[in-house]
C-alpha cells in the first residue's frame, strides 16, 4: 500500500505541475490559452488533495494541536488521550461521511458535466466520499491500535 500511495501520489503531483505549467507558458509566454485546461486540471487536483489526505490519516501525520500532552506525563495518559482524539475524529469524520454520501447520491442524480469540455463531474465529486471513507477506515484502525496499546501495554 506504501508503494502504490507514493507512486499515484507523485503521479497526480507531476500531472497537476505539468497542468501548471502549460497554463503558464501557453497563456502568458505564447499568449494562447488552452481552453478547457481549467477543466480538465479539476480532476488530478481535487483528487491530490484528497488522497493527499487520506496518505496522512494512514500514516497517522495529520497537524494537531496536543495540547493536553503538555500537562499529561504518563505514557498511558497519552495513550488515552489519543484514544479520545481518535474517537472525536471517528464521530466527526463518519457525521461528514453521511453529507458525503448525500452529496454523492445528489451528484449521480443530476450528474453534471464541466461548461466547456462536458466532462461528467461525478468523477471529481466522488473523491470526497472516497477520501472520507478512507479516512475513516484509517481512523477506526488507528483508534483499535491504541484501545490494544492501552490494554496490553506496548506502545501504540
Amino acid at each position: 500500500m506504501d508503494t502504490f500511495a507514493k507512486y499515484l501520489l507523485t503521479a497526480l503531483i507531476c500531472i497537476v505541475a505539468l497542468g501548471q505549467f502549460v497554463q503558464v507558458i501557453t497563456r502568458y509566454v505564447l499568449q494562447v490559452p488552452v481552453m478547457g485546461l481549467e477543466e480538465t486540471m479539476l480532476y488530478p487536483t481535487l483528487w491530490l488533495y484528497i488522497l493527499g489526505s487520506v496518505n496522512a490519516s494512514r500514516e497517522n501525520t495529520h497537524i494537531r494541536a496536543n495540547v493536553l500532552e503538555i500537562f499529561v506525563k504518563t505514557d498511558r495518559g497519552h495513550t488515552i488521550l489519543a484514544i479520545v482524539g481518535e474517537m472525536i475524529s471517528l464521530i466527526v469524520g463518519l457525521w461528514l461521511l453521511s453529507w458525503a454520501w448525500d452529496y454523492t447520491r445528489y451528484a449521480w442524480r443530476v450528474w453534471r458535466e464541466s461548461p466547456t469540455l462536458y466532462i461528467p463531474t461525478f468523477y471529481s465529486d466522488i473523491a470526497l466520499l472516497t477520501g472520507l471513507a478512507l479516512m475513516m477506515v484509517y481512523t477506526a484502525w488507528h483508534l483499535w491500535r491504541h484501545i490494544r496499546s492501552l490494554r496490553t501495554g506496548e506502545p501504540a
